[in-house]
């Protein structure tokens, strides 16, 4: 038996990157999944892959920070399947990048709208489905950014994703006696488009590469096995945790 048979799953920002490498593994793992991303065409190549592997999922197009999004999520994960077991809440966005005094409030809202309010969104949507089975794995993707390593002109997303973790804590010790765990993902540098705007030179690439031990980004898929950790029984005892997989890059000087 795979280890998320019988589960039911949503992944967000999951036409690229981390969600999508994330999605196609808890497939794989037995997971009924609903996919959801602004991207249709990506969606919907997703969904031809799962389903030709012998899959299971469903599409749901739309922007994270609409609330009509979260709940629509959570009622197909119903409707088509019985129930919510899991949520890997991923979607996110750099945010307006460069230093700080020239970063305009719409910029610093649009960051802490698509990072902070849309997983508090998705969280209040997904709570109640979880509770009705039991319990549930509540998923936010975080970072090592303004957690263990400060980084400059990066304000509004090191502010917005360090908030995940603090949302991520009360909803644990909330919600923990009620069967349901609540952890963030803190990825290192990852080769992925949204992170594209790190590297966006060979030298820059270089210097990104060097601030971590293993001196080398992570691919999306070794993401998407932590991810699956989280998801599945195998951290039955973990939650509040801020998992850090970030390829030593909080821990390297060298």
């Amino acid at each position: 038996m795979t280890t998320l048979t019988n589960k039911t799953a949503i992944v967000t920002g999951a036409s690229s990157g981390i969600g999508y490498a994330t999605a196609k593994l808890f497939a794989r793992e037995g997971a009924n999944l609903v996919v959801a991303a602004r991207r249709a065409d990506g969606l919907n190549a997703l969904v031809a892959e799962i389903e030709q592997a012998g899959g299971r999922a469903v599409a749901v197009a739309g922007d994270v920070r609409d609330e009509g999004l979260a709940r629509a999520l959570v009622e197909t994960a119903v409707d088509a399947f019985g129930g919510l077991d899991i949520a890997f809440n991923n979607a996110g966005t750099n945010g307006e990048m460069g230093p700080t005094p020239e970063v305009s409030l719409e910029g610093w809202n649009e960051a802490l709208a698509v990072n902070l309010t849309a997983a508090f969104l998705g969280a209040k949507h997904q709570i109640p489905a979880m509770l009705d089975r039991g319990g549930g794995s509540l998923i936010f993707t975080s970072t090592f950014v303004g957690h263990t390593v400060g980084m400059p002109g990066v304000a509004s997303y090191a502010a917005s994703k360090a908030g995940l973790i603090g949302l991520t804590k009360s909803l644990a010790a909330e919600f923990g006696p009620k069967g349901i765990r609540v952890n963030a993902l803190l990825p290192g540098g990852t080769d992925t488009p949204m992170a594209e705007a790190w590297v966006s030179t060979p030298e820059a690439r270089a210097f990104v590469e060097g601030l971590h031990a293993l001196k080398r980004r992570a691919r999306p898929e070794e993401i998407a096995r932590s991810a699956l950790y989280l998801a599945s029984d195998a951290s039955s005892f973990t939650t509040g945790a801020a998992l850090l997989v970030d390829g030593g890059v909080s821990i390297n000087r060298t």
